[in-house]
């Protein structure tokens, strides 16, 4: 049976990229790519995915000049990723490396689905900020972030 539905599954690296990865259940239903920031905690997961994987640039805002350019060729590499795989859906756990890529797909007519991190309770993250107004589905994991985001769905925990 030929998987016809291309999903896009971004996240950054670290407990982001753990959340997402919980989603792999889902990986059997579509025809998949992962997007990740590429570190030494997750080199081995190409030889797990293979060619349904692909790497951004690693930066973190503690070294704000470098971040600038690391983040401006990052936005590079998602525009030309994109156009590569031409997703039908973008699913997220967030943080910033998913940005550009959401608001990529939005335009172009992706469906955007932002799960906010099981790591807020009561507060919104930057990311849910920016995606949560063109979100076609925003889950989140606790009850009490229906308050916070009241377009938002409960999916309870991922984990």
């Amino acid at each position: 049976m030929k998987k016809e539905r291309k999903v896009l599954f971004i996240s950054s690296t670290g407990g982001h990229l753990n959340e997402l990865l919980h989603l792999s259940p889902l990986f059997k239903k579509y025809d998949y790519y992962i997007i990740t920031e590429k570190d030494k905690t997750n080199e081995n997961l190409k030889d797990i995915y293979k060619e349904k994987i692909s790497y951004l640039p690693y930066g973190t805002r503690s070294k704000l000049f470098r971040y600038i350019f690391i983040y401006l060729f990052l936005i590079l590499k998602t525009i030309y990723l994109y156009f590569k795989i031409r997703p039908k859906a973008i699913v997220t756990t967030g943080t910033h490396t998913a940005g550009p890529m959401c608001y990529l797909g939005k335009i172009f007519g992706s469906k955007i689905i932002y799960i906010e991190t099981f790591a807020n309770i009561n507060t919104k993250t930057a990311t849910g900020r920016l995606i949560y107004p063109i979100a076609d589905l925003f889950i989140v994991q606790w009850e009490e972030m229906l308050k916070i985001y009241p377009k938002a769905i409960y999916g309870g925990s991922i984990f």
